[in-house]
């Protein structure tokens, strides 16, 4: 543990076998004290870091670890004064505290399964006051969205509901409904956007969303200043998390980009109260120094508030630093246990651990004992770090805030390992709870678990109101309106595609190509942001280097390698591509910050990130549905896509259930193109729907790496490309001996094609062929329609899946996905009805042999189309045999059994 040393201090026996001559260390820890005195801080420190790094020249290896002592960072000196009313600071937290215990408590006293946290909040109502009370900035009144962006801890939801009912936002009555959404008028578990649109901004509820999407939104809002875009210099990001929270990987996943960047519009608040969900975070450690090593290695700014007002006095004292060497050695496991229990106990157990240390406390009696509370209940020692980390410029601040879990509830879960869990209170215990908080309550409304709110003209409902006014209004608070973006014509700049005539391209060009056409667009233009994970080149996307430039803070401070050439490496302060290097997680969040920007910052976008398709859904499902929480609009295009059209690269590269995935998500659409003109449609589609008629809606776009002949689309096709299907065209034979659909969607629509071609000419099988660029908006359509037919609200089902497919003609659908994807509309066709897809483990091999290894090819069609006749009684059986030899196939076990 490092902690300054009094040059005075009677050694330890460890350090008096260390120190070869006492008295040359006195001198120099004198000079360090004169230094500080006359010349300050600041000289003190760069002294100190120069003769570091002269140590380190001289080969002497560092070894000091990465934390300071166990105390608070601020010293009493640097507080400043508490500039609002602590008195109505502190009641107003405890009616706070209150009335979030009883929403959750009367909610399961009402119905036992319905769950709700009342520790979290607890332990984190001061973080939250202090911010509310006086550093929180909301709207102003404005038109312009000048609010600071709050990320809420989501078990502590609870209490953000008991702040807005006393600011008369929420009801008594949706209090009470805590956690019953169904009726409509209740109020959700977490935050969560789609469900309260107008309260809630960002969803928190799965652990590490939280602090990745608070560093890319400060991000975001930098790349917004400085593209011109909007000036955001004055708003900042607050983030409240959990200590153990920052577990997860996305938790510190943006950590390093925060610094590097000199984010110092965002601050974290990390509630430490020692403990997960079943017990302490780091039993056998300390979490808040392994945290300050963790932040301050990445280049934070971190403050800790670590002790109460309560503690100056003995750190004062301490002139032996027995307290923090005591502090520095009690593990965290063992801190819960000195938390869950009395002034005797502690005592006991912590204080006479040492003469030195008992002779700080002599004077005290258990219950001065007992009141010595932890930092992040003291709203002096809170208010002081807020005002530090918003004064900090040049990089973001952590503050590192010890709590107890369940403050407040002593016998009942203050500090327990069944803290989190606690979701009922007897009545003995809540009447505890309202006397140590000096409740105005009386044991019927405690006992009732009554909803308390002071008078309208009480003096902390006039001080509640007066603060929030100063701070410009209300929070949270979410707003979607923003002005509606124009669309460029659909000809003018997909012309190219729609009207391809035969040119060989892939669709991933097509799609890169279509975007620059975007870029170029007067008032689109600068509202597109391009996003890469890593591979800009791979995807074609070279030519934007030079054209829009990569977003740098900095600008470019070095002349790259290729400066020479037209597709230069090109690095600006107002670059427009966003590009973030091998973090899927950190690109996605970077999306999610543009696509959020229309109720964010009022100012429409139109994020695309293009990436390997495998390494979205797979690798960042849940960030994606968090998006889809927020109202996402955007466009994700996953390339190279599919599991057969990626040969080389095998099994973690090649994508068979993207699309399955997208389709599980609610608000967004998922679409499956095979041609470039199809691509077109649906992307035009796409950008209408998000920008001009304003859909909370995102689209996932499968494209593909494999060039072919593109053919035109025509015009009255359009329309049911983007009901999922149209019919590409039909074969019929000299002498037909049966009939089927055949459907096709993306890489695999080629290989139905042939297979048609192949059933006429060889087998004298009619075919209809339909590409399908949605399976789930087929289903989607289809579900509805069902449904409105089985309410008794229309007639006969007419779906489009309906409609194209009517009657019993055998139906084979084939894609480069898992079969689960075209199964989407089975239940919808009456029709026999076959699917073939890529189940299983990709394979490293030509595209050819890996649809023939998958069965997706065009033999495989041909047989499942034959299969189908036969089944059917329309064609015999021995040709499944003749079919089987003419095309040498192997009849040893399927695939995605191998």
């Amino acid at each position: 543990m490092v902690a300054m040393m009094n040059p005075n201090e009677p050694l330890s026996a460890e350090d008096a076998d260390l120190d070869s001559d006492p008295g040359e260390t006195a001198e120099w820890c004198e000079a360090l004290e004169s230094t500080l005195a006359h010349c300050g801080p600041a000289r003190a420190r760069y002294l100190l870091q120069r003769l570091q790094a002269h140590a380190l020249e001289l080969g002497l290896e560092r070894d000091t670890q990465a934390f300071s002592a166990y105390r608070n960072t601020l010293p009493v000196e640097q507080q400043g004064v508490y500039p609002g009313d602590l008195e109505l600071d502190e009641r107003i937290t405890s009616i706070l505290r209150w009335n979030a215990l009883a929403m959750v408590v009367r909610a399961n006293h009402a119905y036992g399964d319905l769950g709700g946290h009342i520790a979290s909040y607890a332990s984190a109502a001061e973080i939250f006051e202090v911010g509310f009370q006086h550093f929180f900035r909301g709207e102003g009144g404005g038109e312009q969205r000048s609010a600071d962006l709050v990320f809420f801890q989501p078990h502590s939801a609870p209490g953000i509901y008991a702040r807005a009912f006393l600011e008369g936002r929420l009801s008594e009555a949706q209090l009470a409904n805590y956690r019953q959404e169904v009726a409509g008028n209740g109020l959700c578990s977490y935050p969560h956007p789609w469900l309260m649109p107008e309260f809630w901004q960002f969803p928190t509820g799965s652990m590490g969303i939280g602090p990745i999407n608070a560093v890319y939104q400060a991000r975001f809002m930098r790349y917004l200043q400085h593209r011109g875009l909007l000036d955001t210099s004055q708003r900042h990001v607050w983030g409240v998390f959990g200590d153990g929270e920052m577990d997860e990987p996305e938790s510190i996943a943006g950590l390093t980009l925060a610094a590097r960047e000199g984010l110092d519009n965002l601050t974290f608040i990390i509630n430490c109260n020692l403990q997960r969900l079943d017990g302490p975070v780091r039993g056998n450690g300390q979490i808040i120094q392994e945290l300050e090593a963790l932040f301050s290695g990445a280049g934070w700014n971190v403050i800790k508030v670590l002790w109460g007002s309560e503690w100056d006095a003995l750190f004062a004292r301490d002139h032996e630093h027995a307290l923090l060497r005591q502090l520095a050695a009690t593990p965290d496991g063992q801190f819960q246990t000195l938390g869950a229990n009395d002034g005797s106990y502690n005592l006991e157990h912590f204080f006479k651990q040492s003469p030195a240390l008992q002779r700080l406390v002599e004077h005290m009696s258990s219950e001065q004992i007992n009141a010595l509370r932890r930092g992040g209940h003291d709203m002096r020692k809170l208010h002081a770090a807020y005002a530090a980390a918003k004064a900090c410029k040049g990089r973001p601040t952590v503050i590192l805030a010890k709590t107890k879990k369940g403050y407040g509830m002593s016998s009942a879960g203050e500090s327990r390992m069944t803290a989190h869990q606690a979701k009922k209170l007897d009545v003995q215990a809540l009447l505890a709870f309202r006397d140590r908080f000096h409740l105005p309550l009386s044991d019927q409304a405690v006992e009732q678990l009554q909803f308390y709110r002071p008078a309208e003209d009480s003096a902390e409902m006039l001080y509640l109101r007066q603060r929030r006014a100063a701070l410009g209004g209300l929070l949270p608070q979410r707003r979607s309106d923003c002005r509606r973006l124009p669309v460029p014509d659909l000809q003018a700049f997909g012309s190219f595609a729609l009207h391809a005539d035969g040119k060989p391209m892939s669709t991933t060009m097509a799609a890169v190509r279509l975007l620059g056409s975007w870029l170029k667009a007067p008032e689109l233009g600068p509202r597109v942001v391009p996003i890469v994970a890593d591979e800009a080149r791979t995807f074609g996307m070279a030519s934007l280097f030079r054209q829009i430039g990569i977003y740098s803070s900095c600008g470019q401070r070095y002349e790259p390698e290729d400066a020479g050439s037209l597709l230069t490496y090109k690095e600006a302060h107002d670059g427009q591509l966003l590009e973030e290097g091998i973090t899927e997680a950190g690109a996605i969040s970077s999306w999610v910050a543009a696509a959020t920007s229309y109720a964010v910052h009022g100012e429409p976008m139109l994020p695309v990130y293009i990436y390997y398709s495998m390494f979205g859904f797979q690798r960042v499902g849940d960030l994606i549905w968090a998006a889809a929480d927020q109202r996402a609009r955007g466009l994700l295009l996953g390339a190279t896509a599919g599991r057969t059209t990626l040969g080389g690269e095998g099994l973690q590269h090649q994508d068979g259930s993207s699309l399955v995935m997208a389709a599980l998500v609610p608000n967004c659409r998922a679409w499956d193109p095979c041609f470039a003109g199809e691509l077109a449609v649906i992307l035009d589609y796409a950008a209408r729907r998000m920008l001009v008629e304003q859909y909370d809606e995102f689209h996932y776009v499968a494209v593909m790496n494999e060039n072919y002949p593109q053919p035109t689309l025509a015009a009255q096709a359009y329309e049911d490309v983007l009901r999922g299907m149209y019919r590409f065209s039909q074969q019929q034979a000299l002498n037909p001996r049966g009939k089927v659909r055949l459907l096709g969607s993306g890489a695999i629509l080629r290989e139905v094609i042939a297979a048609s071609e192949l059933l006429a000419t060889e087998w004298q099988v009619d075919s209809d062929v339909f590409s399908v660029t949605s399976f789930s908006e087929l289903a989607r359509e289809a579900r509805q329609e069902r449904r409105s037919a089985a309410m008794g609200q229309g007639g006969e089902e007419e779906s489009h899946v309906r409609r194209c497919l009517a009657g019993d003609a055998p139906v084979i659908a084939a894609s480069d996905y898992a079969r689960a994807w075209p199964q989407l509309i089975a239940e919808y066709i009456e029709a026999p009805y076959m699917t073939l897809g890529t189940d299983g483990f990709g394979r490293s091999d030509t595209r050819q042999a890996l649809r023939q290894f998958f069965e997706v090819d065009r033999h495989s069609v041909v047989m499942a189309a034959l299969y189908s006749l036969v089944k059917q009684g329309q064609l015999a059986e021995q040709v499944l045999g003749q079919a089987r030899a003419r095309y040498q196939l192997s009849d040893s076990q399927a695939p995605w059994c191998r």
